[in-house]
């Protein structure tokens, strides 16, 4: 036996020990000793090479991983060259790798968060107060005795599948279904055709996407926000090509549909292989996709720079003081493989500097902002340095920023940002975070938001779910898409203190943390709530445990104070999720978000 192969076989025992102690060690000193050793051994291959790092980790394929054989080639085949390259470039005892260790194996306790301050330039309200600034359209607005509230649309994490085939088989051995992927899965050969409009085990058809813009179109929004997600989840046969023809596709079907102005960001899985977005800094190139989408989203004027070398903008919404930024989060996420290569580094391509730079100027202008990215900063696939960088960003600017828009989650959520986290009340909550729920039918029923927003101010007075009842008669004829949900409606008189009848008066970021209230004391009210983060599909149990879990998931902005139990997973990540989000498993079908 060649030494490569001897080595290869020790690596993939080593793998299989490790994945062996993830399943009982949970984060213990010894689990952690244990994979940092594995992880040695993992940079001992990949020093050899790329071609050898993923062929050892394809022969574990099929054993401890437990997965289609598919699913593991594929996977290891896109992400493995990135792996290998961090791994050549970190030391197998360091911060770098004991948070690789809680990302990939669950086997490590999170370490503190490294102490940054970030600078901040002199508070820019006493130069320009925000009444005493505004454009002209809301100062045509406040002569008006009743300003017309704003309407805005929110959907997140679309995930279309382009070649969904109706008629396929709808309960096949991959994570995602409905496609042809042999003889046994066409239409007229399987036990589960595939309906036109969408199956829960499968990603999204184009119908579906149509039918949601046409639905949102019916409401006439302002404008929409898209919060990220385009490419279906088949995270194991990705290329760029194919993710550049997803992308394209879907915003000329936005364009078709009429969709006007969409505020858009860049969600973890437009990028191939999934999630791997690297920070400037290691040079390498993401021409590609900052080109697709600069030509994709709407011309925002002073913008190309920024889009174009980071993904990112800022901008002013047309004949109003409100400023849209939009983040690039895939550079705070724990399954994004490049960005454990640059932990040195607090601030990942000097976005923070460039956000606060963003806010202190609209501060200066009297602009109240809407920050929006794909993964909410205070999920548990945040690193918790960069969400308590974020944090002390939120704070300094919670004057100005009117609200903050994510997904990711696929669920119907929202998060609270705090001054102290330790001391969490209705007096200190600062600002909101809107997380939408998911089109993807693999997460629950297809919805999206309606944002019913003050034109002057710009803070949220209602927020809507509607979405698609997937088990309603008639579905897969026309998609029938109802109201299920008012926050105004569902909270506004059970609050304490209850909301003031005003059709005027804002959903604050008081209002959501004594919505937390209600669901701590109420079991009535956490139940709705609880059914309705997947639009009542796929609801299971959550006692006294999950229910403090979730809540304090809701109170944390800031992902080091999420409460999230770091549970036992597959390589690369496949089964990385809380107690909490076990009702959004999908009979075993957990994809990376």
């Amino acid at each position: 036996m060649k030494l490569f192969d001897l080595i290869c076989l020790f690596a993939c025992l080593i793998l299989g020990e490790a994945a062996g102690i993830t399943q009982h060690g949970n984060g213990t000193l010894n689990a952690c000793e244990d994979c940092q050793s594995t992880l040695s051994y993992l940079q001992t291959i990949a020093f050899i090479g790329d071609e050898a790092f993923v062929k050892m980790l394809q022969q574990t394929c099929g054993g401890s991983l437990n997965n289609d054989g598919d699913f593991c080639l594929g996977v290891i085949t896109l992400q493995g060259p990135v792996l290998a390259d961090t791994l050549r470039k970190i030391e197998p005892s360091s911060r770098a790798a004991v948070l690789l260790c809680n990302a990939l194996m669950g086997a490590c306790e999170y370490p503190h968060v490294m102490p940054y301050n970030l600078s901040f330039p002199p508070n820019g309200q006493c130069h320009v107060p925000l009444a005493s600034k505004v454009s002209p359209m809301v100062e045509v607005a406040s002569m008006m005795e009743k300003p017309v509230p704003l309407r805005i649309a929110h959907f997140s994490d679309i995930h279309v599948d382009l070649l969904y085939a109706t008629g396929s088989n709808a309960n096949c051995s991959k994570p995602m279904c409905c496609r042809n992927y042999t003889l046994a899965d066409e239409p007229g050969h399987n036990d589960a055709p595939a309906g036109p409009f969408g199956e829960h085990n499968c990603g999204s058809p184009p119908s579906l996407e149509e039918s949601m813009y046409q639905a949102i179109q019916e409401l006439s929004p302002d404008f929409s926000i898209f919060t990220g997600d385009i490419v279906d989840h088949a995270i194991w046969n990705t290329s760029i090509g194919r993710n550049e023809m997803e992308i394209r596709s879907t915003y000329s079907a936005m364009n078709k549909a009429g969709m006007g102005r969409v505020y858009s960001t860049l969600g973890n899985h437009e990028m191939s292989p999934a999630n791997a977005l690297p920070p400037l800094r290691l040079g390498k190139s993401l021409e590609w996709l900052f080109n697709l989408v600069l030509e994709a989203w709407p011309r925002l004027e002073g913008t190309t720079s920024d889009i174009k070398t980071y993904g990112r903008y800022s901008v002013k919404h047309p004949m109003s003081n409100l400023r849209i930024i939009s983040i690039n989060t895939n550079l705070y996420y724990t399954m994004n493989f490049w960005m454990y290569q640059v932990m040195d580094g607090p601030d990942p391509d000097n976005q923070l500097q460039w956000l606060i730079e963003e806010l202190d100027s609209a501060e200066r202008n009297g602009d109240r902002v809407y920050i929006i990215g794909h993964m909410p900063m205070g999920s548990s696939d945040a690193f918790h340095d960069a969400s308590n960088y974020f944090d002390q960003v939120i704070n300094r600017y919670q004057s100005t920023i009117a609200a903050m828009f994510f997904g990711h989650t696929h669920l119907d959520q929202f998060e609270i940002s705090y001054s102290d986290y330790q001391a969490q009340t209705a007096e200190n909550a600062v600002s909101i975070s809107y997380i939408a729920p998911s089109m993807s039918p693999l997460s629950g029923m297809p919805a999206f938001r309606i944002y019913t927003v003050d034109p002057i101010t710009f803070g949220i007075l209602d927020a809507e779910t509607y979405s698609a009842d997937m088990d309603q008669e008639g579905f897969n004829i026309r998609p029938v898409w109802t109201r299920s949900f008012s926050a105004r409606e569902e909270y506004g008189s059970f609050v304490n203190p209850p909301l003031d009848h005003s059709p005027k008066s804002e959903l604050t970021p008081a209002f959501w943390h004594n919505v937390t209230t209600l669901l701590e004391s109420n079991a009535t009210a956490f139940d709705a709530y609880w059914a309705r983060r997947t639009r009542r599909w796929n609801v299971q149990s959550c006692d006294s445990d999950c229910r403090k879990q979730e809540i304090c998931q809701l109170r944390a902005a800031r992902s080091q104070d999420n409460c999230h139990q770091v549970m036992p997973t597959n390589f690369f990540g496949t089964q990385r999720k809380s107690r909490s989000t076990s009702n959004s498993q999908r009979n075993g079908r957990e994809l990376l978000a």
